[in-house]
C-alpha cells in the first residue's frame, strides 16, 4: 500500500485537489430555488440510506409491540366482551326486578285501600292465537282462584278467569270477542256492556239512542254481571256514533295501557260508589295571576273588579268604565246618538275625571248647564261663544256679557239680581246689543 501511494503520489494530490475545488465551487453554486448545489448532492445521496433505515426501524419496532409484548391482547378482548355481555344481562335483570318491586308496591298499596278481598298474581304465559285474547297467571285453586272470578290492576279491569288449574289460572282478556261485562258512565248514569273487538279498542253495546254519553266520559263497573263489584274503573269514551238500533261507542280499556305483568284476582268482590270525578292525572302546576294593571299612558287602567272572570268579562268592565267616564249610559242612547270613545284612556283613581268635551289648556271650559242661573240666562248663552274667540281690536259690548255666566267653578257667582246692564250707546250700537228678556 506505500509502494501504491508513493508511486501515484502526484495523481492522488491532483485528484484531491480537484475534488475540494469542486466541493468549494458547489458550496458556491446555487440551482434555481437557491438551494446549494453541495446540500441538493448530499441530500440526494442520503435520502434512499435514510429511507432503508426507517423501514427498518419501523417493522422491528411493530414486531415487538405486536407480537412481543402484546400476544395475549386476543385472550384480554374476548375477556372483556364476556364480562359486558354479563353486565348487560344483570343490568336488565335489575331493571326488571326494580319494576317488579314498584308494581308490586302499587299493588299492595291498592290491596289496602279497595274494601275487596284480592290475591296478587303475576302473569306467566300469554294464549296462542291472535283472536282469542287470554294469559296465564301463577294462581290457581290451591290459592282459592275459582272460574268466574275478575281480574284487575290499579288502573282498571283487565279480564276474568275462565279456567282455575291447581297452580295457574287462564284469564280472559276484555279485548277478547266473547268478553263481557256491565258498565255504567259516570256523568249521565247510562249502562250498557262492554265487549271486545280483538282489537286495544273495546266498544259499549245496548245503549239506546235516546240516552245520552260523551266523549271523553268514563265508565266503570255496575255490577249488573255478578262479576266485577261497582266501582272500578274500565275506561274512557273516544268516540261516539249514532245506529241503530243502538249507538257505536269506542271504549279506550284504562287497566292495559301499561301492559299486563301483575295483576289482582277479585276473591270477594265489594261494591264501592262511583267517584264524582274521574281518575286524576299528574297534577299541573299554575302560576299566580298577573297583579291588576295601574292605570298609565295610552293604556287602559284594569279596575279590580276587573281582575276577576273570562278575558269578556275584563274587557266589558273596561268598557263600561270609559262609558261611565264619558257619561254614556249603555241601553239608552237612541238611534244615531254618538257612541263612547273607546280609544280614550281611562281616568286613574285619584285623578280627575275628563271627558271628550273637556277644552284644551288655555281656553275657557263652558258648561253645558249654567248652575245657579236665573232671570235673563238664555241671552248670556248666547253670546258665550262669541266670549270665547279671540278678537281684536277694542272689545264689543256683547263681551260683557259672559261675566254673568260662570266659566269656572273656581270663579267668584255671578250677580244674577237684576237683569243685564246694558252697553254705552258709542261703542256697541243697537245691532250688537243683546235681546232684552220680557218682563
Amino acid at each position: 500500500m506505500e509502494n501504491f501511494l508513493n508511486r501515484y503520489r502526484s495523481i492522488t494530490v491532483l485528484l484531491l485537489v480537484i475534488f475540494a475545488q469542486l466541493v468549494l465551487l458547489a458550496m458556491q453554486v446555487r440551482n434555481g430555488q437557491d438551494v446549494p448545489v453541495i446540500r441538493l448532492w448530499t441530500v440526494t445521496a442520503i435520502t434512499p440510506v435514510a429511507r432503508v433505515l426507517e423501514a427498518v426501524r419501523s417493522g422491528s419496532i411493530g414486531l415487538v409491540r405486536n407480537y412481543i409484548l402484546l400476544h395475549d391482547t386476543n385472550d384480554e378482548n374476548h375477556r372483556l366482551k364476556t364480562d359486558l355481555d354479563r353486565l348487560k344481562i344483570e343490568n336488565i335483570f335489575l331493571r326488571n326486578e326494580l319494576n317488579m318491586a314498584d308494581r308490586a308496591k302499587a299493588l299492595e298499596v291498592f290491596e289496602k285501600t279497595t274494601p275487596s278481598r284480592t290475591l296478587a298474581a303475576s302473569v306467566i304465559g300469554t294464549g296462542a292465537g291472535t283472536i282469542s285474547k287470554v294469559f296465564f297467571v301463577d294462581r290457581g285453586s290451591v290459592a282459592g282462584v275459582e272460574r268466574g272470578m275478575g281480574v284487575i290492576t290499579p288502573e282498571g279491569i283487565v279480564g276474568k278467569v275462565t279456567a282455575a288449574y291447581p297452580t295457574a289460572s287462564e284469564v280472559l282478556l276484555i279485548t277478547d270477542p266473547e268478553f263481557a261485562a256491565g258498565v255504567v258512565s259516570q256523568k249521565h248514569q247510562t249502562h250498557g256492556t262492554l265487549k271486545g273487538q280483538g282489537t286495544p279498542v273495546c266498544k259499549l253495546d245496548y245503549v239506546p239512542p235516546e240516552d245520552k254519553v260523551d266523549p271523553g266520559e268514563w265508565l266503570y263497573t255496575s255490577g249488573d254481571d255478578r262479576v266485577f263489584p261497582r266501582g272500578f274503573p274500565v275506561g274512557a269514551v273516544t268516540s261516539v256514533r249514532p245506529g241503530q238500533p243502538f249507538q257505536e261507542i269506542d271504549v279506550q280499556p284504562a287497566g292495559m295501557q301499561h301492559g299486563v305483568e301483575d295483576v289482582l284476582i277479585l276473591l270477594e268482590g265489594a261494591h264501592q260508589p262511583i267517584p264524582e270525578t274521574p281518575p286524576a292525572n299528574q297534577p299541573v302546576y299554575l302560576a299566580a295571576p298577573l297583579p291588576a294593571a295601574a292605570g298609565g299612558s295610552g293604556a287602559l287602567a284594569v279596575t279590580p273588579s276587573a281582575s276577576a272572570g273570562t278575558e269578556a268579562d275584563k274587557l266589558r268592565e273596561q268598557y263600561k268604565a270609559v262609558g261611565d267616564a264619558q257619561g254614556h249610559k249603555f241601553g239608552e242612547g237612541l238611534p244615531g246618538s254618538k257612541p263612547p270613545d273607546f280609544n280614550l284612556p281611562l281616568p286613574s283613581a285619584a285623578g280627575p275625571k275628563t271627558t271628550p268635551a273637556q277644552a284644551p289648556a288655555g281656553q275657557a271650559q263652558v258648561p253645558a248647564a249654567p248652575a245657579r242661573q236665573s232671570g235673563p240666562a238664555p241671552a248670556v248663552q248666547a253670546q258665550t261663544p262669541a266670549a270665547l274667540a279671540p278678537q281684536a281690536g277694542p272689545a264689543p259690548a256683547p263681551r260683557a256679557a259672559p261675566k254673568q255666566a260662570p266659566a269656572d267653578q273656581s270663579s267668584p257667582p255671578p250677580r244674577t239680581a237684576g237683569p243685564p246692564v246694558a252697553p254705552p250707546a258709542g261703542r256697541g250700537g243697537p245691532a250688537t246689543q243683546p235681546a232684552q228678556p220680557g218682563r
